[in-house]
């Protein structure tokens, strides 16, 4: 018998103004190409890292950190608990449980004493590793004070069996909601990972774009009265587009990891934040924040569906844009694939103006309903 399995789909059309909310390597508005046509895109990355930011607004009590700089945070963290802790010695106290459970990297000295990559005499400033580490402040705060308890390495190379499972426990325990829903991976120690309970797609506009430029001057206010011309001249890139995203939640993965009190709020929390947030590339110099124009939100107990496949021939419009019909056309594959390779969802909800199919059994709500229903849903399903 197969285990019970609850995703929550969702299905936004956003649409953006002129604006350069993620740029490559270059500085220019990410693209893909898509349907043979070029696409304005948004990484995965770029809106999780939004919705992040929303998370530590609504999870004060336990947020998280991604960071190089994990030691120093774990040794901030012991000097808090212990004021009496002398700060060089909290940070290789750390550094040295850290790189013993997997989390730093350490590297052979001369006389073959083990250090960390990163470790200098001097902490008059943070002290980087060499790969990010995604911690909640729970778990740097129970770290710390198991460092403190535990009292240091002392002359050993290497913790005992028993002592690398306790420490391996304290950084499993209590993860953040975004750790829970974005998972955790560490190369050098597998039992640290965390699968992720939510996955987010990219970004990409329903129809083709064509990036533009931005020629601009900067007016120095306090040039000589002989000087002629701008302070400054440059050009940016961008574009405007209407874009589809979609993004999943394993439902029972979620309540696995922080159960299922922590799991029904969660969903809710990544439903406003996923609809809601926006990433904040030249957000100064454009003002680029907007809201859906329509989003659809499925829940399914086989497999999560991506629609993206409704875009894949770019829409096309000529005076009446691009929101309208990219919602019919989200609509109608979606009415496609519930008729030839799956059923149809358990529930579904909508929020927009756009008149719906009658026989899809679609509930109209709104941003508050929806999160109601949501977390009515998640009481139900999860055991």
């Amino acid at each position: 018998m197969y285990a019970k399995r609850t995703y929550v789909d969702f299905h936004v059309i956003q649409t953006v103004p002129p604006s350069c909310i993620n740029r490559d390597d270059t500085g220019r508005p990410k693209t893909a190409v898509y349907g043979g046509a070029l696409r304005a895109r948004v990484s995965s990355q770029a809106w999780k890292h939004a919705m992040r930011e929303m998370f530590a607004e609504i999870y004060r009590e336990n947020s998280s950190y991604r960071t190089k700089y994990v030691a120093n945070l774990v040794a901030d963290e012991m000097c808090r608990i212990d004021p009496a802790q002398d700060p060089k010695e909290a940070l290789n106290k750390a550094k040295d449980i850290l790189t013993a459970v997997g989390v730093l990297k350490g590297k052979e000295k001369k006389g073959n004493t083990k250090k960390t990559e990163d470790a200098e005499d001097s902490t008059d400033k943070k002290e980087a590793n060499k790969t990010l580490f995604f911690i909640s402040t729970a778990q740097a705060h129970a770290l710390a004070e198991a460092i403190l308890n535990f009292g240091g390495m002392g002359t050993k190379d290497k913790l005992s069996k028993k002592e690398e499972d306790r420490f391996q426990d304290v950084l499993n325990q209590e993860p953040s909601v975004d750790i829970a829903l974005f998972g955790r991976m560490v190369a050098n120690n597998t039992a640290l990972n965390v699968d992720a309970a939510a996955q987010v797609a990219h970004a990409i506009s329903t129809h083709a774009i064509q990036n533009e430029y931005d020629y601009f001057t900067a007016v120095d206010d306090y040039k000589p009265d002989d000087t002629a011309g701008a302070g400054f001249l440059g050009t940016q890139e961008y574009n405007a587009s209407t874009l589809y995203r979609y993004a999943t939640v394993n439902l029972q993965d979620l309540a696995r990891m922080i159960g299922k009190e922590n799991a029904v709020e969660a969903v809710k929390a990544f439903a406003r934040a996923f609809i809601c947030s926006m990433p904040t590339g030249k957000k100064n110099s454009y003002a680029n924040r907007t809201l859906p124009d329509f989003v659809y939100v499925t829940i399914r107990n086989d497999q999560p569906v991506n629609f993206c496949g409704a875009f894949e021939k770019p829409v096309y419009s000529e005076v009446g844009g691009y929101v309208e019909k990219s919602e019919q056309k989200l609509m109608a594959y979606a009415q496609k694939v519930y008729e030839n390779f799956c059923d149809a969802p358990e529930a579904g909800f909508a929020i927009g103006d756009f008149a719906l199919p009658e026989d899809m059994g679609v509930e109209k709500v709104n941003l508050k309903e929806l999160l109601n229903r949501l977390g009515d849903m998640a009481e139900n399903e999860v055991e």
